[in-house]
C-alpha cells in the first residue's frame, strides 16, 4: 500500500480491493503474485471492515436513547 492505514479513505480502501479482486479474477496470476494480491487484499479488507465499524459506531452516538439527535464529527481511527 502506498498509503498508511490513517491516510487510506474507505472509498480508497475499497477501490483498491476491487482492483485486486478484478486482477484475480482475470485469472493467469502467478502463484507469488497471488499470494501478494491476497495479502494486501485482507490488508484493505480489514481496513474498510474497520471503518465501517467505525462509522457504525458514530451513527449510534448521533440519536440519543430519547431518539433527539446530538452533533457529532466524523473522526478518524488512530
Amino acid at each position: 500500500m502506498s498509503e498508511t492505514n490513517k491516510e487510506l479513505s474507505f472509498e480508497d480502501a475499497l477501490e483498491q480491493l476491487e482492483s485486486i479482486v478484478n486482477k484475480m479474477e482475470e485469472g493467469e496470476v502467478p502463484l507469488e503474485k497471488a499470494m501478494e494480491y491476497y495479502a494486501e487484499g485482507s490488508k484493505l479488507s480489514k481496513i474498510c471492515h474497520d471503518k465501517l465499524v467505525n462509522a457504525e459506531k458514530q451513527m449510534k452516538e448521533i440519536l440519543r436513547e430519547d431518539n433527539k439527535r446530538s452533533s457529532f464529527e466524523i473522526q478518524e481511527e488512530n
